[in-house]
């Protein structure tokens, strides 16, 4: 007679789902922090042109942006292929540029409001007269904090 039994099977262990919650809350905590929330549908093209002397805008939450560019390919045939100017989620009119800085100021807290700061990313194959109307159209709304977004690197490594 032996002390141990050969035969007989096994059952193997159920797995211990206690700290699947726990994993799930972190992963989806993780997710909810890392997470950025698109703020602008482009429906513009926006190839920025390139640029040696850059700087880095601080505060972000202190900037609006103006895009400008020819329309998206999948637009094209109702817009055409002209430079568009986009605010927001929507194409506008160089007139309307005015309002738009006037909604902007109004939407952040008075006291920095002088800091407000307004960025063109406009396409490097925009005609410089459109961005300069759009700048013309800046100073008569009072907006004269102006940047042009751009690319580091060389001007001329597109050749």
């Amino acid at each position: 007679m032996s002390k141990f039994k050969k035969g007989g099977a096994k059952a193997t262990p159920a797995i211990s789902t206690a700290s699947l919650p726990d994993i799930v809350f972190i992963l989806l905590f993780f997710f909810m922090v890392t997470t950025t929330m698109r703020e602008v549908t482009l429906l513009v093209d926006n190839r920025k042109p390139y640029a040696t002397e850059i700087e880095k805008l601080e505060r972000k939450s202190l900037v609006s942006y103006i895009y400008v560019g020819a329309p998206k390919a999948f637009l094209r045939g109702q817009f055409g292929s002209e430079p568009r100017l986009q605010l927001n989620d929507s194409y506008a009119k160089l007139n309307e540029i005015g309002q738009w800085a006037i909604t902007e100021r109004e939407a952040i807290n008075e006291a920095e409001r002088a800091l407000l700061t307004v960025s063109i990313k406009a396409d490097k194959e925009v005609k410089m007269g459109l961005v300069t109307d759009i700048k013309q159209e800046l100073r008569k709304a009072q907006m004269l904090k102006i940047n042009y977004s751009t690319r580091k690197g060389e001007i001329f490594s597109d050749r």
